[in-house]
């Protein structure tokens, strides 16, 4: 009966990952907005006649750590799918650990998502699932149409 529930526990968590990495996703793509700046600083559309625009380098600034942080959003996204994927396969046990950890560093949901994650990582019977010690026998199936 628990590796039912420890089945059904993980599948939940699966989707859940899948679904906050969309919203990482989205998330890592608001420093575009620096990006634009940055650009806009760079061409001179911030000068005018009687003063002068803010330097080019001040854009170049804006233009490459919006860069880093959206290539960082971006990739971190990607990893909690790919986390989410894991759960769903019962492969990459620590993997899974380390992102849940992660995870527990992004305020309100990354926080619930990862610890609700490692409370059901710690448990006996579903690290036995990830290793694969449970036999055949024992062992539901991973989907059930």
């Amino acid at each position: 009966m628990s590796h039912n529930r420890d089945q059904e526990h993980l599948n939940i968590l699966a989707i859940f990952h899948y679904v906050v990495s969309i919203l990482f996703g989205i998330g890592a793509l608001f420093p575009t907005i620096y990006m634009i700046i940055g650009i806009v600083i760079v061409n001179g559309q911030f000068e005018t006649e009687d003063r002068p625009g803010p330097p080019a380098a001040i854009g170049w600034v804006l233009i490459g750590m919006s860069c880093f942080g959206i290539l960082l959003g971006l990739t971190f996204a990607a990893c909690v799918a790919l986390a989410g994927r894991k759960l769903h396969s019962r492969t990459g046990y620590i993997f899974c650990m380390i992102i849940a950890g992660i995870e527990c560093l992004f305020m309100p949901i990354g926080t619930l998502l990862g610890i609700f994650t490692l409370l059901v990582l710690l448990r006996p019977t579903v690290k036995a699932l990830f290793d694969g010690t449970q036999t055949p026998a024992d062992a539901p199936p991973i989907y059930n149409p």
